[in-house]
C-alpha cells in the first residue's frame, strides 16, 4: 500500500503531513501525492565470518588481522538495520521502497540484514550477482515488493583500462528492471573503482564504469524513448568530476537537461561543502543517486522528482578521535569502531499525483 502526503509547493517552504491511502479531503491548494523513496547506502566491508578461497577476504574472519567473529558481524547487522529502519520514515513510515547497496560480500549478508527485527516486516528482496572484484565485494539492490516489483535484471561488465588500476576486475554494475506503482523504472548500482593509487591514475577506471552506464541507457532509450533512469551508487567521484558531467552526461542544473539527459540533484551540496564521506578534513560526496530528465516534470501522471536528502543522523557521527565529526565508520585500520558506515546514506523523494 503506497502512503499518501499533502503536499503545497510554496516557495522556500513546503508543509508536508502523512498519512494512509484513505479518503482524504485537500485542503485549500494543496494536493495528494503518492510517495516513494529511493535511497543508496555503502555499507563499509560487509562480510559474513566465513573465508571464502576464491577473494580475499582473510581480514573479515576469525583468525585474520581484524580478529572478525560472529560477535562483531551481528552487531553490524544491528547498526545497518538500525540506520535503514529510519532512512526515509518521516516521508514514508515504510521507509525506502528501492535501496541501492555497495560493498556487500554476498546474498546471505543481505537476507540475515532484511530478516533482522527491525526490518522483517517490510518484506524486502534481493537482487544480486556475484562480480570478480578481488576483493570479493558487490553491489545489490533492495526492494519492498509492496512498491517495486522486478520484471528484468542483469550484472552489467565493467573492462577497466590497462593500468587504469593493479586489480583487473572490478564491482560489475548491476541493471533492475521493474515496475513502480505500475510504471516502469530502469535501476543501476554502482560502485566504481576507487582512488587507489591517486585520483588522476585511476580517473580511467571510473570513466569506464560511468561509460557501461551510459551506453546501456542509450540502447534502453532507442527502444524506449523516454523511458526513466536512476543510476544509484558510490561513484568515487564527486558530482563535479568528468567520470560523471562528461561521460555521464549528467548535469547539476534542471533546466538544462533535455530529454534522454540526465539530472544530478547533489551538484550544489557538494558545492556547499556538503558531503557523504570525509577524508582528511575535507567533504566528499561519492555518494549519488542521477535521474534521468523524465523525472522532472510535475505535471506526468507518474511519478515526478521532489527532493534529495543525506541522512546523517546524530548517533552516525563519529564523537571523538581524529575522525570526530565524520560518518562513524565500523573500522579504523585493523581496530573494531563499532559505528555504521563510512558513508553517509542518500535518499530521494518521488511523488504521484492522487486524482
Amino acid at each position: 500500500m503506497f502512503f499518501v502526503v499533502l503536499v503545497s509547493f510554496i516557495p522556500m517552504r513546503i508543509a508536508l503531513s502523512l498519512f494512509f491511502i484513505l479518503p482524504a479531503i485537500s485542503l485549500h491548494a494543496q494536493q495528494q501525492y503518492k510517495v516513494a523513496v529511493v535511497a543508496f547506502y555503502n555499507l563499509e566491508n560487509f562480510y559474513d565470518t566465513i573465508d571464502n578461497p576464491v577473494v580475499n577476504d582473510d581480514d573479515f574472519t576469525p583468525g585474520g588481522a581484524r580478529n572478525y567473529n560472529s560477535k562483531i558481524y551481528r552487531d553490524k547487522v544491528q547498526h545497518l538495520a538500525t540506520v535503514l529502519s529510519q532512512m526515509g520514515t518521516d516521508i514514508n513510515p515504510d521507509g525506502p521502497a528501492i535501496i541501492g547497496v555497495a560493498e556487500i560480500e554476498n546474498d546471505t549478508v543481505l537476507n540475515d540484514l532484511i530478516h533482522h527485527p527491525l526490518l522483517r516486516s517490510r518484506n524486502y528482496k534481493v537482487v544480486h550477482y556475484d562480480s570478480h572484484d578481488l576483493r570479493g565485494v558487490d553491489v545489490a539492490l533492495l526492494y519492498n515488493p509492496t512498491y517495486f516489483t522486478i520484471e528484468d535484471s542483469r550484472k552489467l561488465f565493467v573492462r577497466l583500462p590497462e593500468g587504469a588500476k593493479e586489480n583487473i576486475f572490478t564491482r560489475d554494475v548491476l541493471w533492475v528492471k521493474g515496475k513502480l506503482d505500475g510504471e516502469t523504472v530502469h535501476v543501476f548500482v554502482n560502485h566504481w573503482p576507487s582512488r587507489l593509487g591517486g585520483e588522476e591514475r585511476s580517473a580511467p577506471g571510473r570513466f569506464a564504469a560511468a561509460q557501461v552506464d551510459r551506453n546501456f541507457i542509450d540502447s534502453i532509450q532507442k527502444a524506449e524513448p523516454g523511458a526513466k533512469f536512476i543510476v544509484t551508487g558510490d561513484l568515487n567521484d564527486d558530482p563535479v568530476n568528468k567520470s560523471i558531467t562528461k561521460v555521464l552526461g549528467a548535469k547539476g542544473n534542471a533546466a538544462e537537461v533535455k530529454p534522454g539527459g540526465l539530472f544530478n540533484p547533489w551538484v550544489e551540496m557538494y558545492k556547499k561543502g556538503i558531503g557523504t564521506l570525509a577524508y582528511n578534513d575535507a567533504w566528499g560526496l561519492f555518494d549519488q543517486i542521477i535521474i534521468s530528465q523524465s523525472w522532472l516534470d510535475k505535471n506526468q501522471q507518474g511519478f515526478f522528482y521532489y527532493r534529495q536528502h543525506i541522512f546523517n543522523k546524530q548517533f552516525m557521527i563519529e564523537n571523538m578521535g581524529k575522525y570526530k565529526g565524520y560518518p562513524m565508520r565500523t573500522w579504523d585500520g585493523n581496530t573494531y569502531r563499532g559505528g555504521y558506515s563510512d558513508h553517509f546514506p542518500t535518499y530521494i523523494v518521488l511523488l504521484k499525483k492522487v486524482n
